[in-house]
């Protein structure tokens, strides 16, 4: 009767103890029981994520590093530098020693701004440029050669020049593209120019009685300039008061009897 009691009071224990760890009963043959412990079993929860083929990660003891995505930096555009335009003083250096209003030579002369500014508009100035080429210089009057009684009444001097700069009519100085290649063509401006020799004075061969007096007489003249202050389009074409020939200017009078 001890015995089967002994029996019923351990089952209860090994239900208690299948939750905990794995023990063993025996009976022996004195009636002393002895008990066997074996090593805890999982959790339930993890028997159940284990079931699951779950795997669990190892802790580690330092946290891993954050890391940042990197900025990113777009390339800046490039734009092509200008090139640099000086002030231009409002009377040249050319003409600083002389009273003509051109200049047929200019050692500041901007030929490599000119060309630069050629290569964006090259059509649009080829086109200006045959507005004013068609000019036939060769066509001026020449002196008579014929008699040598024939003379002009003033004394004057002839040439023909291709002029840098020059004065518009406008009373600013500008600058004449002239002597510039482009396209394997140089664009030259030349023109026509007499100046008085006498001007102001009495014409020669006029009686004395006769009020005269020798007087330049000019023209207008069309050319192609560069303005180097207009970085759009600096070309165009504006007009030019030059000497064109020495005239003989009698005054008024009477005739009394």
């Amino acid at each position: 009767m001890a015995t089967v009691l002994l029996v019923l009071l351990a089952v209860p224990a090994v239900t208690v103890a299948d939750q905990r760890s794995h023990v063993l009963i025996s009976v022996g043959a004195e009636g002393s029981v002895q008990y066997a412990a074996t090593a805890h079993r999982q959790p339930l929860y993890q028997e159940s994520q284990l079931a699951y083929g779950y795997h669990p990660q190892p802790a580690y003891g330092h946290p891993q590093p954050t890391y940042y995505p990197q900025p990113v930096y777009y390339q800046q555009a490039t734009y092509h530098s200008q090139p640099t335009y000086h002030h231009q003083p409002a009377v040249p250096a050319c003409a600083a020693n002389t009273t003509e209003t051109w200049c047929l030579e200019d050692p500041d002369y901007p030929e490599y701004e000119i060309n630069h500014a050629l290569q964006y508009n090259v059509h649009h100035v080829l086109a200006l440029y045959a507005d004013v080429a068609g000019l036939s210089t060769p066509l001026s009057v020449e002196r008579p050669k014929t008699l040598k009684e024939e003379t002009y009444l003033c004394s004057s001097e002839t040439s023909y020049v291709k002029p840098l700069r020059a004065i518009n009519t406008d009373g600013k100085w500008r600058v004449i593209v002239n002597n510039v290649n482009v396209h394997y063509q140089t664009l030259t401006q030349t023109t026509r120019i007499e100046e008085c020799l006498t001007s102001g004075d009495a014409c020669p061969l006029v009686p004395e009685c006769y009020e005269s007096k020798c007087l330049q007489k000019s023209i207008y003249h069309r050319f192609l300039v560069y303005d180097p202050y207009d970085q759009y389009f600096p070309f165009a074409i504006e007009t030019f008061k030059l000497p064109a020939s020495c005239a003989c200017l009698l005054g008024a009078y009477t005739i009394d009897h």
